[in-house]
């Protein structure tokens, strides 16, 4: 799929062998050359389908991706330039009408140039009801997951593509609000394709053509697998004896030796997928890890801290998989481990007090279970937004403070020798946290 292939094409390659069922579509009565009167549009429609052998720039229908079922969505490029139109609007209204109807999920495989100029704002207006119909589905629980293909711009970004819960993109695809014929001269193309939206934060991974089926098939059997059981915490890989002081503690949890966050996934989940990015132009690769893996044969959400501070984006992210697998039924995990938030000025820039604002506001307001182990470091509230208000369990090798033991000797003017007795006065040990209610105990292996 590096070329650009047409609509049933790319039907063929996603779907099981026939099982692509085509939808019926709304008839509509249209006045000559279009609702503006724009002169030469019927003979442009007509070319366009005796070069396609399609009647209107989407194909919409059900069909099997490795055994699960869904409605595809896929736009035909070489149709007006995948443009929306009236007649599109039809077409994807009654494709998610049927998704909420069927209970299947949404995969639109997206080729668009934008609004189709020869119907003027009649066309524009078509993405309001393309949102409307995507917050609907997103409503009845219904994950939607785009594929972007090569363009990707305008309205069909900004509603199917950006507006789904998660996006995969094509290598080397052209994706952007502003299609190439209307971005400034002096414009650096390379900020308008699928690696660059990728480290923005506003698509979740580069899929090789080969390799898109396979993915696509792992994100469908993920996403529409609720469960209402909660996570179980994961048994401890590092050490097993519990420590004698605070500043024990301590040094343990700060130990680089310590399993940190991937090792923990990697031993919980048989296999996992991730998103990626706060979809506000930021991501934290180096601090939150957030994804969706199958463990014990159900699917558990994860957001998972990495042992460093944690930046705003990481924060989003994380808020964006809750309340993600919130809506879909889907019971979360989260591994805390962070020094604490990030304090730079360019953090406080960033928003860094509401992005864990907002992070606490979601886990205290979350309906599907979560459940929370500490792994490592719990430094203050940048590690608190993270935890489940009475479901958190520790490691024997990490600690919870209000603050570190440094900070609270410094704050409470204290010399350098007196950091080890603050930290057994914080009384910050997993068993310590334990008689304090704080967590509900500690993980064994």
């Amino acid at each position: 799929m590096t070329e650009r292939l047409a609509a049933r094409q790319v039907v063929a390659l996603m779907t099981d062998n026939s099982s692509f069922t085509e939808l019926p579509y709304p008839e509509r009565q249209s006045a000559p050359d279009g609702p503006l009167a724009w002169d030469g549009y019927d003979a442009s429609r007509a070319r366009a389908v005796e070069r396609t052998g399609e009647h209107e720039s989407v194909v919409c229908g059900t069909g099997t991706i490795e055994g699960t079922r869904a409605v595809l969505i896929v736009f035909e490029f070489g149709f007006l330039g995948g443009s929306l139109g009236e007649r599109t609007g039809d077409r994807l209204e009654a494709a998610y009408a049927h998704a909420r109807a069927h209970r299947l999920p949404v995969v639109p495989l997206v080729a668009t140039g934008g609004s189709r100029m020869q119907e003027g704002m009649l066309a524009l207006t078509q993405l309001q009801r393309v949102a409307r119909q995507s917050a609907l589905t997103r409503e009845a629980g219904l994950p939607q997951i785009a594929v972007l293909r090569d363009p990707t711009t305008g309205g069909g970004w900004a509603t199917l593509g950006a507006g789904a819960d998660v996006s995969l993109a094509l290598p080397g695809a052209q994706i952007g609000f502003a299609g190439s014929r209307v971005r400034p001269p002096d414009a650096d193309p390379s900020a308008y394709t699928a690696e660059a939206q990728v480290a923005a934060g506003a698509v979740d991974g580069v899929v090789r053509p080969g390799e898109l089926r396979g993915r696509l098939a792992r994100w469908l059997r993920l996403l529409t697998a609720p469960s209402t059981a909660p996570a179980p915490p994961p048994a401890p890989l590092g050490a097993t004896d519990l420590p004698s002081t605070g500043w024990d503690a301590v040094r343990s949890a700060r130990s680089p030796r310590r399993p940190r966050a991937d090792a923990y996934l990697d031993a919980y989940f048989a296999h996992r997928v991730t998103i990626s990015g706060d979809r506000c132009g930021g991501t934290d690769p180096d601090g939150m890890l957030c994804g969706f893996g199958e463990h014990d044969g159900r699917t558990i959400a994860y957001a998972a801290q990495t042992g460093t501070a944690t930046r705003p984006a990481g924060y989003r992210t994380a808020t964006r998989l809750i309340r993600l697998a919130d809506r879909l039924g889907i019971p979360v995990l989260t591994l805390v481990d962070t020094p604490g938030a990030a304090n730079d000025a360019e953090a406080e820039r960033q928003g860094v007090g509401a992005a864990i604002a907002d992070l606490f506001g979601t886990v205290a307001s979350a309906r599907t279970p979560i459940t929370t182990l500490l792994i490592g470091e719990g430094g203050s509230g940048g590690a608190l937004a993270l935890a489940a208000p009475g479901n958190t369990w520790a490691t024997p090798d990490s600690y919870f403070s209000v603050i570190g033991p440094e900070m609270a000797a410094a704050i409470l003017k204290r010399g350098e020798g007196e950091v080890e007795a603050t930290a057994d006065q914080l009384r910050i040990r997993p068993h310590d946290l334990v008689e304090l209610g704080v967590v509900r105990g500690v993980v064994e292996g």
